[in-house]
């Protein structure tokens, strides 16, 4: 009996685990490792962020879930990897730290034969002094906790406007390095549906602040996209939506600090501003949890298996080389680790191979750039694939036998701009590739045939409609395999 070991359990992990319980469950042992008791489907915390939904509208139970399968889950967060065992010849095995209430703080060892990283990011809150909820101004959304701090802000700020006292909102990335613009993105439209809902959107000022070379870049390079008949791009697109709504923007900016009612930031140009405010909130750049690694003889390996933003290698080419020269061939397909053939990491926690968007740096060195996406849609999709590997080679296969590279799949983004069931809307966007291929693709590095981006209230339905369709999923429920991932 082979036992695989997933650490985390958000998008990525649970995934891994959902598949590996349907194909090997019974016969092979599947073990989860989660810091967190509840899975959280984090596109909707924006709807939690807004009052729109409640926490038990975006989460569940992961050991109530995992009962019903032969999954064998610990609440705990993962501290070391140990790919080689020890000296006196133990398998493979990971050091985990528990962390509910009746075990917490007990550390245990657990053996395996196969390991999936999926632990995801660590919040880097402390890269900008004054950012985040915990320690610094500004609010969050990037857990169900968080967004419902950045709700309860958010209605003390609604109160004031209904007084007449106009009032500042700010929404973006807190820092020069940060991803997961789309998340503001949504967030900053759902601000302002709410605030038309309540009838004081013209007291209140709308300011979006980014790292984006240019609005609609998300970390992608900006995307190209043909609508009614012309080819045009998400700059574009993305202009007119603010525009039409009377949001002012700001890109190409790195947060240096926030005070009380004060942003402070770095634009590319070198130059120095401040931007005052009620309501922040800021998406923080992403690291790795900090796990670590040691060989049998205890010999700290971390820096061979983790880049140094502490996310871990594997089937990418990490060589450097000029933005010219990096190339959709790139991008990892298998997610295995270069150095142990039974180890792989998926979602956020594999380290890129580098930038989608071009590297840039301020006159004062100042790297201010976004940083791939790779959440959704993807983090599905390679967690799915290297289950599948994982379950080929247990039965034979020497090698990985699946695929997911970013540079040869699509990803669908919907996000809401309100949700109301007739008044609100959302954009729709696909695009194929993720990482663009100027090989395949010359004119723009993607298929224009599967790249689009659409607005309106069919798009808000979908919405919903996903947000059900992969709570369902997550959960389990009957035919859960035969939906799409």
């Amino acid at each position: 009996m082979a036992r695989i070991v997933i650490l985390g359990a958000g998008i990525a992990g649970h995934t891994a685990a959902r598949y590996l319980n349907l194909w090997l469950g019974g016969h092979h042992e599947v073990v989860v490792v989660s810091p967190q008791p509840k899975w959280n489907w984090i596109p909707s915390n924006i709807w939690v962020g807004v009052g729109q939904m409640a926490e038990k509208d975006v989460t569940f139970d992961l050991a109530e879930v995992y009962r019903k399968t032969h999954v064998v889950f610990h609440q705990a967060r993962a501290v070391s990897i140990h790919p080689e065992g020890n000296a006196a010849g133990a398998m493979p095995f990971v050091t985990i730290e528990y962390t509910d209430g009746a075990r917490s703080g007990q550390v245990a060892e657990i053996s395996y034969d196969y390991l999936i990283n999926a632990t995801g990011p660590k919040l880097d809150f402390a890269a900008t002094p004054g950012l985040g909820p915990d320690h610094g101004h500004t609010v969050s959304v990037c857990t169900v906790g968080h967004a419902l701090e950045a709700n309860t802000r958010l209605q003390e700020i609604i109160a004031a406007l209904r007084r007449g006292e106009a009032r500042t909102l700010v929404v973006g990335t807190g820092h020069g390095t940060c991803t997961c613009q789309g998340a503001a993105f949504e967030y900053i439209y759902n601000i302002d549906h709410a605030l038309r809902e309540e009838g004081v959107r013209e007291k209140a000022k709308l300011v979006w602040l980014s790292n984006e070379y240019e609005l609609g870049d998300f970390g992608m390079g900006g995307v190209s996209i043909r609508r009614g008949g012309y080819i045009t791009n998400a700059k574009i697109f993305s202009e007119s939506l603010m525009a039409e709504r009377g949001i002012d923007w700001i890109t190409r900016a790195h947060v240096t600090n926030v005070e009380p009612g004060k942003i402070h930031y770095e634009l590319l140009d070198g130059t120095f501003h401040d931007l005052d405010f009620d309501f922040a909130m800021l998406i923080p750049p992403f690291k790795g949890v900090g796990l670590k690694a040691f060989d049998r003889n205890g010999g700290d390996i971390t820096g061979t298996l983790f880049a140094p933003n502490g996310f871990m290698r594997v089937d990418a080419d990490y060589g450097p080389r000029p933005y010219a020269e990096w190339g959709a061939k790139d991008w990892p397909k298998t997610y295995q680790s270069p150095h142990y053939a039974n180890m792989f990491a998926v979602g956020i926690a594999f380290a890129p191979p580098h930038l989608i968007s071009k590297p840039m740096q301020s006159p004062n060195g100042t790297a201010i750039n976004p940083a791939p996406p790779r959440t959704g849609m993807p983090s599905a999709a390679m967690a799915k694939a290297v289950a599948a590997s994982i379950r080929d080679m247990i039965r034979g296969a020497e090698r990985p036998t699946h695929t997911a590279s970013m540079a040869e799949m699509g990803a669908a983004c919907v996000a809401s701009t309100g949700s109301h069931l007739l008044r609100g809307t959302a954009v729709t966007m696909a695009l194929y590739p993720v990482v663009p291929n100027y090989e395949k693709y010359p004119d723009h590095g993607r298929d224009l045939d599967l790249t689009f981006g659409e607005i309106g209230l069919a798009g808000h339905w979908m919405k919903l409609l996903l947000h059900h369709a992969f709570i369902y999923q997550a959960k389990l429920r009957p035919g859960w395999s035969l939906l799409p991932d």
